[in-house]
């Protein structure tokens, strides 16, 4: 135990993971700021963008589970310069759109796909591979505060290209930007039988680890409570900057939240790197979700200011992203490193299938109601739900019979 507690973190690997994860996880955070330009521009409706960013999440789930096989076989390395150069083809492609079909196919599957295959279950199944499981839950901490801060960071950014370059323009110099990626993806090479954990591993085929991970209770109750978690946060990225002009707050407030949101979301990642370390998981992933329903519950109910505002966006921030380090967390405590790629994909599906749910149920219910209220309540509702899952998750790895001696 001594000699695990002195294992050196590996630096390289997760300061250009934690890279990529800020350029990846930062211009899709920035979406909701190119809605109302861009829709000006076209004429279309709201729920012509909110389909396309619907795509993006529903896609951005289905390709991760696949990249996450792809990475733990093949190295994620590739895996991430594929992100870099499919996260550049889809800005060109929403950039210049002239119909709805290419901001669905470049907004949407391009950008989505590229998201799957830079995405944290990649990136934190590389990192898993390289540290002891007692620096674990700090190791994932820091990768999502990472993409916390390309939240923080692309916010303001965003918004200064788009007031001073246009949204179109502005979304060509994002797609520059993603060219960094591959460069960035070198150090993170390695694929499942790397690293100092690989010869701890449970040998298992895909097909094996599916089976073991589809018939175990506390995997499925993990990934019915992330769907949650993708339907709250994902419906605030495309529709909160709207909505804030709807009920007649000045749009530097929306700015001001959506960087706020990144800004507190680094602090909350790694306090829950940090507490994810030291208490139980499933009931910090409990606590996290009532809180975030107590939270839109105020903001709703109390008079929307910019006070409000700024205090509800702090608050989301803390809450943001802290479930992704207890639950990748408890998928590798569950099953080991092997195939946390693939299996910490499936968990990341079932978010990305909430988050498609919330970012066009945000766009259609408005179209037809005119208001967004009705979707705000049912995530307060759903964020009750995710608290009941996640209290009965067991933390602790599944129970295999010990394999005959070759």
């Amino acid at each position: 135990m001594a000699t695990t507690a002195r294992n050196p973190m590996p630096w390289l690997i997760i300061i250009s993971g934690s890279l990529i994860a800020m350029l990846t996880f930062g211009p899709r955070s920035a979406m909701g700021f190119f809605q109302l330009p861009m829709l000006a521009d076209t004429g279309w409706d709201r729920s012509t963008f909110g389909l396309a960013m619907a795509l993006q999440n529903l896609c951005w789930g289905l390709s991760q589970p696949f990249f996450g096989a792809l990475a733990d076989k093949y190295g994620t390395g590739r895996v991430l310069v594929a992100s870099g150069l499919l996260y550049a083809a889809g800005l060109i492609l929403m950039a210049h759109a002239d119909a709805p079909i290419w901001l669905h196919i470049g907004g949407g599957v391009l950008v989505g796909t590229a998201i799957g295959a830079g995405s944290f279950s990649v990136i934190l199944s590389a990192f898993a591979r390289h540290v002891s499981p007692e620096q674990r839950s700090m190791a994932f901490g820091i990768g999502t505060a990472a993409g916390s801060a390309g939240m923080f960071i692309f916010a303001p950014l965003s918004q200064a290209l788009i007031s001073n370059l246009g949204w179109s323009d502005s979304l060509v110099y994002m797609s520059v930007m993603m060219l960094i990626v591959p460069l960035l993806a070198f150090p993170l090479r390695g694929n499942a039988n790397s690293g100092n954990q690989s010869q701890n591993q449970f040998k298992q085929s895909v097909g094996e680890a599916l089976k073991e991970a589809l018939g175990h209770k506390s995997y499925l109750l993990l990934t019915t409570g992330f769907f949650v978690c993708g339907f709250q946060v994902a419906f605030i990225t495309a529709h909160f900057p709207a909505y804030l002009g709807d009920v007649g707050i000045e749009a530097r407030y929306a700015v001001i939240a959506m960087a706020l949101i990144g800004f507190f979301n680094i602090i909350g990642s790694l306090a829950a790197g940090v507490i994810g370390q030291r208490y139980s998981k499933p009931y910090f992933l409990a606590l996290i979700y009532i809180a975030r329903s107590i939270a839109v519950t105020a903001f709703l109910l109390l008079p929307q200011t910019p006070l409000s505002v700024v205090i509800f966006a702090s608050v989301m921030g803390l809450l943001w992203l802290s479930t992704v380090p207890p639950t990748n967390a408890l998928v590798a405590i569950m099953f080991g490193t092997r195939h946390l790629g693939l299996l910490g994909g499936l968990v990341f599906l079932s978010h990305q299938i909430g988050s498609f749910l919330g970012v066009w149920m945000g766009g259609y219910l408005y179209d037809r109601l005119g208001s967004y209220d009705s979707v705000w309540w049912f995530g307060v509702a759903l964020g009750l739900f995710a608290a009941l899952v996640h209290w009965p998750i067991r933390e602790k790895p599944v129970e295999r019979a010990i394999p005959a001696a070759a």
